[in-house]
């Protein structure tokens, strides 16, 4: 057990795998853990209540609240880039969707040489993850911590009239996107259990807080890693304003997230010799490939005026917003209880792509997604993004003090391929909305209007308007290349008894939002960390249109719009 300030493993950020790997770490009572986060409690009622969620995600006390370097491809706009900073992290302050990514996600991180994390060798960890709402099956899990079910079931027609217009447009249907097949249109997921935002720390680190084997310190800004040669033997962090240490005997895991994480190990030493050397920080190990390699999903509003007063913009006034917050308060039901976002789709942008890289977040309310403004007539708008991007940014330390945010730039839309995924949103996304299933609702184009239609116009339309879908991740990534910062084990190359275990360590981002495969990722690091023999993998059928390098979508439809 911990003594004077020493204990087994030291982890870094009780964010989505930080307070997995609390939990599954301490399940050994033999074995000490320290957890450590800057930010404080999650108890407050706009982190717990679901439709709550852009008030924590707008709040400094739960949010670092960083912001890119002015983009140079997005006009120079300055991008928001919030991260938790609150017990939970990201998983207390996001729009709770669960998304696992495409199983080809997966194995493509295996050709990038993160061998062992193909689809084969996930599943089981997903499964093991997650109770389902809808019992187990091949794909997915029924015993785990994290409950996932589709919130109010669609009860609003909307949804459903989502589903139909993409069916009608010539897609699939999918009941199930986290299961066998991810492309089509169907009901979305969600991490909420009995109306409550089921977090991680929700779901895995309060069912541990009774263990003796755990400690946990909040309010604990970490300055640096200590190193001895090349060795991590503690961590160094301010509290209070005071400056304290404790030592390691097994590893030291760094799970501060694709921003925190890279910035942390540039803090120690650990890096690029130029970005280091520029910062003024003493090189101690050199790892060009920290902080590179950044990636994030983008995304923008399709919005729609309604003819019929079913949309949330009706709630929106102060006597209903009470009337949902006290159902809520004291029945945990109703419009509280989710997160809106209960149809989705995930569709290919042209023939020749595989698997999908678009995704659709269907939401029956036209307004901003912080909450700041919204449409003053009934809406609804459908959130659309091109979620195989090209281009690759950085994070990079600037100087020596741990309260400076680090630079970050994402390059935006720098490639080519980028660009044109976006306007295959813009073009498929209005046909779709076009069908039939919206005829009673749909009553003229609000964003971005009927008149952007050329290459140009639409190009400046996204330009102006994209925004962060908040889903920056490998920063840190895995593999063995001369750029990988962890291997296939987590372990950072070249330092001893350190790892890296979150979204950073993705060799490439997924199709879809990222607090699933982050929970995967801790969970399946934590058999690894323990020395446990992994999950036996599953060979599981994964569904692929057999078309998809002939035709962008299913059906007969193709034929009739000439592909």
């Amino acid at each position: 057990m911990a003594q004077e300030n020493r204990f087994d493993y030291i982890v870094i950020g009780a964010g989505s795998a930080g307070c997995v790997l609390a939990n599954r770490l301490t399940e050994d009572k033999n074995v000490s853990v320290l957890l450590l986060e800057t930010g404080g409690s999650d108890k407050s009622i706009f982190i717990q209540m679901p439709t709550a969620l852009s008030i924590p995600m707008n709040t400094k006390k739960y949010n670092w609240q960083f912001e890119s370097e002015p983009e140079p491809y997005l006009n120079d706009r300055r991008m928001h880039c919030p991260r938790g900073k609150v017990l939970g992290g990201s998983s207390s302050i996001n729009g709770m969707v669960y998304v696992r990514g495409h199983a080809r996600d997966f194995d493509e991180w295996q050709s990038h040489g993160a061998i062992g994390w193909d689809y084969a060798h996930c599943l089981p960890y997903f499964k093991k993850a997650e109770t389902w709402a809808f019992g187990a099956d091949a794909y997915r899990g029924d015993k785990g911590p994290l409950a996932v079910n589709n919130g109010n079931n669609m009860q609003n027609p909307l949804y459903r009239a989502f589903i139909d217009a993409g069916e009608q447009a010539g897609y699939l249907r999918t009941e199930d996107y986290n299961g066998r097949q991810q492309e089509g249109f169907g009901p979305m997921h969600m991490t909420v259990k009995k109306g409550v935002r089921w977090s991680t720390s929700n779901a895995y680190l309060k069912p541990a807080l009774s263990r003796p084997n755990l400690t946990v310190i909040t309010h604990a800004l970490v300055e640096k890693i200590l190193l001895e040669e090349k060795k991590a033997v503690g961590v160094q962090y301010e509290r209070n304003g005071q400056s304290e240490r404790c030592w390691v005997d097994k590893e030291v895991i760094l799970s501060a997230g694709p921003i925190g994480s890279p910035h942390l190990l540039q803090l120690s030493g650990i890096g690029s010799k130029p970005v280091l050397e520029k910062a003024g920080i003493e090189l101690k190990h050199e790892l060009p490939g920290v902080g590179e390699n950044l990636q994030d999903h983008l995304e923008f509003y399709f919005q729609f005026k309604c003819k019929k007063p079913v949309t949330l913009n009706g709630k929106l006034d102060p006597w209903n917003k009470f009337l949902i917050g006290a159902r809520w308060f004291f029945l945990k039901e109703g419009l509280g209880a989710t997160n809106h976002f209960e149809s989705c789709g995930f569709i290919r942008s042209k023939k020749g792509v595989e698997w999908p890289d678009l995704q659709y977040h269907f939401l029956p309310a036209a307004m901003n997604y912080d909450g700041s403004t919204a449409f003053s007539g009934h809406g609804f708008q459908v959130h659309i993004g091109h979620n195989k991007p090209r281009s690759r940014g950085s994070v990079a330390v600037q100087s020596a003090d741990p309260k400076q945010s680090p630079k970050i730039s994402f390059n935006y839309l720098q490639h080519e391929v980028d660009r044109e995924g976006f306007r295959d949103c813009v073009r498929l996304t209005r046909e779709i909305i076009n069908q039939p299933a919206f005829d009673e609702y749909r009553d003229g184009e609000i964003q971005p209007g009927e008149h952007v239609k050329t290459d140009d116009q639409i190009d400046e339309f996204i330009r102006s308007n994209v925004e962060s879908a908040y889903h920056p991740s490998c920063s840190c990534k895995m593999g063995a290349d001369d750029m990988a910062v962890v291997d296939t084990n987590t372990r950072v190359h070249g330092i001893s008894q350190l790892r890296v275990v979150d979204s950073s360590i993705f060799p490439t981002i997924t199709n879809g939002n990222l607090n699933a495969p982050t929970i995967m990722l801790a969970e399946r690091a934590a058999d690894l960390i323990k020395g446990k023999q992994v999950l036996e993998l599953i060979d599981a059928d994964v569904g692929i249109d057999s078309g998809w390098q002939t035709k962008q979508r299913t059906n007969e439809f193709n034929k009739t719009h000439g592909e």
